[in-house]
Parts: C-alpha cells; structure tokens; sequence
C-alpha cells in the first residue's frame, strides 16, 4: 500500500512541477495587449490562465491528500518497530534476568 500511494505522489510532484512551469508569470500579460492573439488560443478567448490556474490547483489538493496519507501509513509502520537493540519482551526468560555466576 505504502508503495502504490508513494509513486502515486511521486507522479502527482512531477506533474505539479510541469505545470508550475507552464503557466505565464504576470508580467507575460503586458505582450498581449500588443498583439499577442490570446483570442486564438486552444483554450479559449480567456486563455490558458484559468485552465492551468484550476489544474494546478487540483494537483497541488492530490499532493496534499497523499502527503497526508503518507504521513498516516509511515506513523503506523512505525508503532510496530523496535529498536536494533532491544530484545523482544516475549523472548526474556527468568534466566536472562538473573545475575551471573562470578567465579571465587
């Protein structure tokens, strides 16, 4: 499960990124007025603006499930780890407890 939801995030980060760089920063708008044709774009007379805009924000709320999710499913993992050096409280026995034997 850790696994499926991990590279579903990874896949989610990168599309973020590409679409984060797509968009037009603001000052891309003042060639517009000079003849940039954004009336003849694929996504309408509005532009691309509003559909990266919705897209991205989309994306970034998909990141943020899955960061959480994986957040929940690590902090469980983690309940049923011990430390390396640690033994298990089901293997002492009375024998470990007591003290050895020092040779006079």
């Amino acid at each position: 499960m850790f696994g499926i939801v991990l590279t579903i995030h990874l896949i989610i980060a990168l599309l973020l990124v590409v679409l984060v760089l797509i968009q037009h920063g603001k000052g891309a708008d003042a060639g517009a007025n000079f003849g940039g044709g954004s009336s003849q774009s694929v996504f309408g007379s509005g532009g691309s603006a509003t559909f990266l805009s919705r897209m991205t924000a989309i994306v970034a709320t998909i990141f943020f499930i899955t960061s959480l999710v994986l957040a929940y499913i690590g902090s469980q993992q983690a309940k049923g780890y011990q430390s390396v050096t640690q033994t298990p409280v089901e293997a002492v026995t009375e024998e470990d407890t007591k003290a050895p034997v020092v040779p006079q």
